[in-house]
C-alpha cells in the first residue's frame, strides 16, 4: 500500500474554446509538475469556464473528447496523472466532469451532481447532473473528487465520506468577487469538520468577460487548519507531499502565500480581468477619453499597471465647458502614467449640431439634449480612434453612475469594457489613494503618485454646462452609495432602507432612478464583476416593470 503521495496543485488560465490552447498550458503545467504522482487542474480547464451555449456545439463536445484523449496519451510516459475537468458525454448526455488521467487512458471520472443556478451561474441549462459520485482510487489512496459547488452541498461529501473517500479533492471554477474568500474557507471547513477528512481546493485563475478568477487553491487539515495556501491571481504548480499514518493521510505543511483583501483585492481583480479581456480578445491596446475627472484617470492607471503605457492612448477632448483645471489635471495624469495623449477638440462637432438641429429645436430652450450632444461627440472621436488604430475603447464611468442613470447611452457609456463598472464612486476615491501610496508586485506602471491630489478632492464634474457638478443632480456619494448598496447589494425595500435611518424623499428617488436606468444598463458594456450583486450576470431585472419596491 502507498504510504506517500505528491499531489501538484495546477491554477491555470484557460481561454473560452481555445481547446488546443488549453491542452497546451496543461502541458506545460504537468511539465512544472514532474515529480508529481497526480496534477490536479480546474474546473472545465479544456473547455475554459463558463463556456455557455458554446459546450452545446456537438463539433465542440468532439474536439474535447480529442483533446482529452491526447492529454491521457501523454500520461502513457511515466509522468504524473492528470485530474483535470472537462465536459464529458455519456449515455447521450453531457456533464460537467472531473477527469483521471493515467497510463494513457481516462481511468475514472465523476460527474458534478450540484448544478449552481443562481447568480452568474446557469449550469442547469447546458449540464446534466451526474449521480453521486464514488471515491477514485488512485495509487492506494481513496480520493473523493467533487466538482466545485459538489462541495458547497453536505450530501456528496456525505456519500464520499460514507463509501471509503480517504482525501477529499475539489475542483473549481469559482470566480472573484469581495465577499467569496470567505464563503469559500466557510464552506471548505465544514465540510472537513463534518467529515474529519483533509481536503483540496484547486481553482481557476484569469478573467473571462466579466467574471475573474483568483486562484487562492489551498488544502485543509482534518482540523480545519491551511496546510498551503497557493498564491492568488497569478497561474502557476504548487507541489504538496502526503503522508498516511495511522490517523489517515496528512499533507506536509507548505506555504501559506499572503492573501489580497479590500482595495488590494478590487484593484488586482481590475488588472486581471482588463489584462485577460484585452490579451485574449487580441486588442492591441486600449484608448480611453481622459476628462482630468477621477474615473477616467483611475481607469487609466488600471490600464498602464494591466497593459503597460505603450499599450494605452488618451484622448482629452475640450469643450467651451472645459476647465484649465481638467487640461491641466488631464496632461499630469499622462504624464505621470507615461501614456500618449492628444488633444481633439468637440467645440466645432457641437457648433455642427447646432446648426443642423437649429430649425427642429427652433423656440425649445436648451436642456439635456446639448449636453448629452457633447458627450456623444466625444465618443464618435473615441471610436474612429479605436477603428482607425484597432484600440479597444474603455468606458469610464463607475456603479453609482450606471446604478441611477448618470451617464449618456451612445456617449460616455459608448466602449468595449467597464474597469469600474461594478465600483462605486466612493471607492473609485479610496482606490485612487490606495494606488498612490501602493503599487502592487506585477503591475506595469510606476510608483508614486500617479493620480494627482487635486483630481481626488475637487468635486465631481461631467463639464457638460457651466458651473456644473455631479451633486447638481444626485445626492453626495457617500449618501447615494449607502443607499445603492442597501436596495442592490442587501436587496432591501424601500421601508427597510428609510427605517435604516435614511431620508425617505431620497431613497424613493434614488431607487426610482436605479429602477428607470435599467434599459441604460441593459445596453452597457461588459466588466469586470467586484460584488456579490454586479449589473448583468448577477442582478437581472425587467426593463418594462411596474413594480414599485415596498411603497
Amino acid at each position: 500500500m502507498t504510504d506517500s503521495l505528491a499531489l501538484a496543485l495546477a491554477q491555470i488560465n484557460p481561454i473560452v474554446g481555445d481547446i488546443d490552447g488549453n491542452v497546451e498550458r496543461v502541458r506545460t503545467a504537468r511539465a512544472a509538475a514532474a515529480d508529481a504522482d497526480l496534477m490536479i487542474g480546474g474546473e472545465l480547464v479544456l473547455a475554459g469556464y463558463p463556456p455557455e451555449d458554446l459546450v452545446l456545439k456537438r463539433s465542440f463536445q468532439d474536439r474535447i473528447e480529442a483533446a482529452v484523449d491526447a492529454l491521457a496519451r501523454d500520461t502513457g510516459d511515466g509522468g504524473p496523472a492528470l485530474l483535470i475537468g472537462a465536459p464529458w458525454r455519456r449515455g447521450g448526455r453531457l456533464y460537467n466532469a472531473a477527469l483521471l488521467l493515467e497510463g494513457g487512458r481516462v481511468a475514472g471520472a465523476v460527474l458534478k451532481h450540484e448544478l449552481p443556478n443562481y447568480g452568474v451561474f446557469d449550469e442547469i441549462r447546458v449540464f446534466a447532473p451526474g449521480p453521486l459520485p464514488e471515491p477514485m482510487p488512485f495509487r492506494g489512496a481513496r480520493l473523493g473528487v467533487m466538482v466545485c459547488e459538489d462541495m458547497w452541498k453536505p450530501p456528496v461529501s456525505r456519500h464520499l465520506h460514507e463509501r471509503g473517500a480517504e482525501i477529499l479533492v475539489v475542483i473549481n471554477g469559482s470566480p472573484f468577487d469581495l465577499e467569496k474568500w470567505g464563503v469559500r474557507r466557510r464552506m471548505a471547513q465544514q465540510r472537513v469538520s463534518e467529515l474529519g477528512l483533509p481536503l483540496i481546493y484547486v481553482n481557476l485563475v484569469g478573467g473571462q468577460d466579466e467574471l475573474v478568477f483568483d486562484g487562492a487553491s489551498f488544502v485543509l487539515a482534518p482540523d480545519g487548519g491551511f496546510c498551503l495556501q497557493a498564491p492568488e491571481w497569478c497561474a502557476g504548480v504548487v507541489p504538496t507531499r502526503w503522508r498516511r499514518g495511522e490517523a489517515g493521510w496528512a499533507c506536509d505543511a507548505g506555504v501559506i502565500a499572503p492573501r489580497t483583501e479590500g482595495l488590494e483585492a478590487i484593484y488586482h481583480a481590475m488588472v486581471v480581468g482588463l489584462r485577460d479581456y484585452v490579451g485574449k480578445n487580441s486588442f492591441p491596446g486600449v484608448v480611453i477619453g481622459l476628462s482630468g475627472g477621477i474615473d477616467s484617470a483611475l481607469t487609466a492607471a488600471v490600464a498602464v499597471d494591466a497593459l503597460g503605457p505603450e499599450r494605452v492612448r488618451c484622448l482629452m477632448m475640450p469643450s467651451p465647458y472645459t476647465s484649465r483645471i481638467s487640461l491641466d489635471d488631464a496632461a499630469q495624469v499622462a504624464e505621470r502614467l507615461g501614456v500618449q495623449l492628444d488633444t481633439v477638440d468637440i467645440t466645432p462637432a457641437m457648433a455642427a449640431f447646432d446648426t443642423m438641429l437649429t430649425d427642429l429645436f427652433s423656440g425649445l430652450e436648451p436642456d439635456t439634449t446639448e449636453e448629452n450632444v457633447q458627450a456623444r461627440a466625444r465618443a464618435i472621436v473615441l471610436m474612429a480612434v479605436s477603428n482607425k488604430f484597432g484600440h479597444m475603447l474603455l468606458t469610464t464611468g463607475n456603479k453609482s453612475e450606471m446604478s441611477v442613470g448618470y451617464a449618456t447611452l451612445y456617449g460616455d457609456m459608448s466602449g468595449g469594457f467597464s474597469v469600474l463598472k461594478d465600483v462605486y464612486k466612493t471607492t473609485v476615491f479610496a482606490l485612487s489613494r490606495w494606488r498612490n501610496q501602493t503599487r502592487p508586485d506585477g503591475m506595469l506602471g510606476p510608483t508614486g503618485t500617479v493620480i494627482p491630489e487635486r483630481i481626488i478632492t475637487r468635486p465631481p464634474s461631467a463639464e457638460l454646462k457651466a458651473d456644473q457638478t455631479d451633486q447638481d443632480s444626485l445626492p453626495p456619494y457617500e449618501e447615494l452609495d449607502a443607499i445603492l448598496h442597501c436596495l442592490i447589494e442587501e436587496d432591501r425595500s424601500i421601508a427597510d432602507v428609510v427605517a435604516a435611518g435614511f431620508d425617505a424623499a431620497t431613497v424613493r428617488r434614488v431607487w426610482q432612478m436605479l429602477d428607470r436606468a435599467e434599459y441604460k444598463r441593459r445596453q452597457a458594456p461588459p466588466g469586470v464583476k467586484i460584488t456579490d450583486r454586479a449589473f448583468g450576470r448577477d442582478r437581472r431585472y425587467p426593463i418594462t416593470n411596474r413594480f414599485i419596491n415596498g411603497l
